[in-house]
Order: structure tokens, then C-alpha cells, then sequence
């Protein structure tokens, strides 16, 4: 599914705007352009954005690109810790659907809880993603 950049946490209409002057408006576009480091460093260069910001925009955009995985999934498995597709990808379904059941009820993220066996998968198929960032 195609997101657009409007759906990533903390993305305002300003920041939306100097984004597509550069000709990103979905989430696919943002990874292609500011996935390798010189390209993101670039891009924070020519829109005014924080290199830092950017670059967790693009971690939630990868989390976004794993089939099941909606925004709000994507915020409550950051929400323990996890943030990036790559340490999700490590970590022990039980735990991790554990840890998200304690984030919830701190924070009242989503309404209805990912099962473990749906953790589990999540997971499986955070392994086989493709991830392209440069650090």
C-alpha cells in the first residue's frame, strides 16, 4: 500500500510541502531519496529538515512497507524500543508482544492488541525486508 509522507509521526504540512518540492509525496519515494546517507544528508541540506528527522521518518516508512503492519502497529512497536525494521527482525515474539501490551497500557496507542502468533509473523517477515539504509 502506498502511504503518503502525511501519514509519518511528527510530519507537519510545512515539512510535508518542502518534501515535495523535491518530489517525494509517498512514503516509497522518501526511501529511495533519503535511504543512502549522501542522499539524505543532501536532502536535510535542501529542505531545512534535521538529518536525524529524516532519517527516522525513513524507519517508519520501512515499517510501514511490511504486509500487516498499519501506522498505528509501526508507533506501538516503537513505542518498546524497536526502531528500526532490522532490530525488529531480532527480537523474541513473546517478549516483544509482552512489551508492546505494557507500552499500550502506559500510552493507549491502539485498541485492540496484536496477538503473539501475529507478533511472531510480523516479525518473520521483517527478516525477509529488504532494508536499504545506510547508517
Amino acid at each position: 500500500m502506498t502511504y503518503p509522507v502525511t501519514m509519518l509521526d511528527g510530519m507537519t504540512a510545512q515539512t510535508a510541502a518542502r518534501l515535495k518540492k523535491q518530489g517525494i509525496r509517498t512514503v516509497e519515494k522518501l526511501i529511495e531519496v533519503a535511504s543512502p546517507v549522501r542522499s539524505r544528508k543532501r536532502l536535510a541540506k535542501e529542505t531545512a529538515i534535521d538529518e536525524r528527522q529524516l532519517l527516522e521518518w525513513v524507519n517508519i516508512a520501512h515499517y510501514l512497507q511490511i504486509k500487516g503492519m498499519g501506522a498505528a502497529k509501526a508507533k506501538l512497536i516503537r513505542s518498546t524500543g524497536v526502531t528500526t525494521v532490522r532490530d525488529l527482525s531480532y527480537r523474541n515474539p513473546a517478549r516483544l508482544a509482552q512489551a508492546m501490551r505494557e507500552s499500550n497500557d502506559r500510552l493507549k496507542l491502539v485498541r485492540a492488541l496484536p496477538s503473539e502468533p501475529s507478533v511472531k509473523l510480523l516479525i518473520e517477515r521483517a527478516r525477509k525486508h529488504d532494508g536499504k539504509i545506510t547508517y
